[in-house]
């Protein structure tokens, strides 16, 4: 099958099978998508449906988030983890609203200017807000170009190699290239996955080379699940919830029994302050940023 019979059997599956996703309807913004996008990076969909849907309902504008407190940003994050990326969506608001009079630009390089704002999330929100024919490439993505058209379980990232795979596949025509992106996406979540392969299910079965190649196994380098559980990471959030649930500044001593190891909560705790995700006070309490 040529690149374009790829393309356009992704697309074919796509059209009736995608999951209704609100950051997939019809005139949805730049905005919009750039949060979704932000928020989808090492969290399932199911957890940021909700905290998408009530950002956006407070934030429909990157002036509306521009405006507030950065805490606030940190506060509304809630339970998604990795809370940084609050910051630099606020950081991003602000540089939209400064340089960019409050829209999100269309061009790639433009987006990559943007605080935290990487070749990925640059691409997706280009092609999938703008239409724009860029190679859009997350682990889904790379599987299933390496399963289908490799004959490889999958390939250890290299962004200058996936982006010219991927680039290569995708029809001239912008918006059905942006179209193919976001179906590639989506056969890799649902149907190409990592572990159990819905091999009968996808549209590329019959062309599939790993598949053709009696799915030979994955022989790259084995990335080890990172442990949660009596982590500093774990700490970390256990400590931010606190005061982010907290209707005023939170005194040390509070913060004290929220860990029994005090070595490691003090390492918790400063690696807040660093990042800029606590502020610390005078008089011994802690607030979210710009609050105090």
């Amino acid at each position: 099958m040529s690149s374009a019979g790829l393309a356009d059997a992704a697309i074919d599956w796509y059209d009736g099978h995608a999951r209704d996703l609100p950051w997939r309807n019809a005139g949805v913004g730049g905005w919009a998508v750039l949060v979704s996008e932000v928020m989808l990076q090492q969290t399932p969909v199911a957890r940021v449906l909700p905290a998408y849907e009530a950002w956006l309902a407070r934030w429909p504008t990157p002036a509306d988030l521009a405006a507030e407190p950065v805490g606030e940003a940190v506060r509304m994050w809630g339970r998604l983890g990795y809370p940084r990326r609050a910051l630099r969506l606020h950081e991003c608001a602000t540089a939209l609203v400064a340089e960019h009079a409050g829209r999100v630009p269309s061009d790639p390089e433009a987006l990559r200017a943007l605080p935290g704002v990487g070749a990925y999330t640059a691409n997706a929100v280009a092609a999938f807000a703008f239409g724009r024919r860029v190679p859009v490439v997350d682990t889904n993505v790379r599987r299933l170009v390496a399963r289908s058209v490799l004959g490889v379980a999958d390939t250890a990232a290299s962004t200058a190699r996936d982006h010219a795979a991927v680039e290569a596949l995708l029809p001239v025509e912008p918006a059905r290239a942006a179209r193919t992106s976001v179906a590639f996406m989506e056969l890799g979540a649902l149907v190409c996955t990592a572990r159990a392969p819905r091999c009968p299910a996808c549209p590329l079965r019959d062309v599939c080379a790993w598949r053709l190649a009696d799915c030979p196994p994955y022989d790259g380098p084995v990335r080890t699940p990172q442990r949660f559980a009596g982590t500093d990471r774990q700490v970390r959030g256990l400590l931010l919830e606190v005061v982010r649930d907290a209707d005023r500044p939170v005194p040390g001593d509070q913060l004290d029994a929220v860990w029994h190891d005090s070595g490691q909560r003090a390492r918790a705790l400063a690696g807040l302050v660093d990042d800029g995700l606590l502020d610390p006070l005078p008089d011994g309490r802690y607030a979210l940023p710009g609050h105090r």
